[in-house]
């Protein structure tokens, strides 16, 4: 058994859990309501405050989808409970971001600025010049909005300029001076 997907998802109070045909689960919380289609391979069961996931057999496919079903599941009742955010750092002189409405807007070292529109069940926040924060329910929405944000402007490796996730670590290389001379 996938040590993943045999464990219990516990709901938590103010979360319901609908099964459709087709394996059509919806979460609804107090944070709103998330919708997604899982493989028809996978049994979902509802008991008294409990999800499980169960496989139909030991085939390979079903072990790795054993472990993924059970992960989305979770995700979702994590999204409608608590919700998921992505922090984002901006690093380079004159580098900086503002809300411009609900939209985004850089200012990351091009001729213009770039305007990131705001999706659907997104929210941007800027804290201050140099950071963005970007919330949601949906863990997937939200981590893709993020790498697309990140993408305008990657860290470059000789100084480090661009933007990158909070916690991310960019090494650094040597430029032509520290090379070594050539004599």
């Amino acid at each position: 058994m996938s040590r993943i997907g045999r464990r219990p998802i516990e709901l938590p109070a103010g979360v319901e859990v609908r099964i459709d045909e087709g394996n059509r689960v919806t979460v609804s919380g107090p944070r709103g309501t998330l919708s997604r289609s899982l493989h028809p391979d996978m049994r979902i069961v509802l008991d008294e405050g409990v999800i499980r996931v169960e496989r139909p057999d030991d085939e390979g496919f079903h072990r790795s989808l054993h472990g993924l079903t059970r992960t989305l599941l979770a995700n979702m009742v994590q999204g409608v409970t608590q919700g998921f955010e992505k922090r984002l750092a901006i690093v380079g002189v004159g580098y900086r971001a503002s809300l411009k409405g609900n939209d985004l807007e850089l200012q990351v070292g091009y001729s213009h600025p770039v305007a990131v529109p705001r999706p659907e069940g997104v929210e941007f926040e800027v804290p201050s010049p140099t950071s963005i924060v970007v919330r949601g329910n949906d863990k997937e929405l939200v981590g893709e909005v993020a790498a697309n944000i990140r993408k305008i402007r990657k860290p470059e490796p000789y100084k480090g300029k661009g933007i990158r996730y909070e916690d991310e670590y960019v090494r650094k290389k040597a430029g032509k001076a520290a090379k070594g001379g050539a004599g």
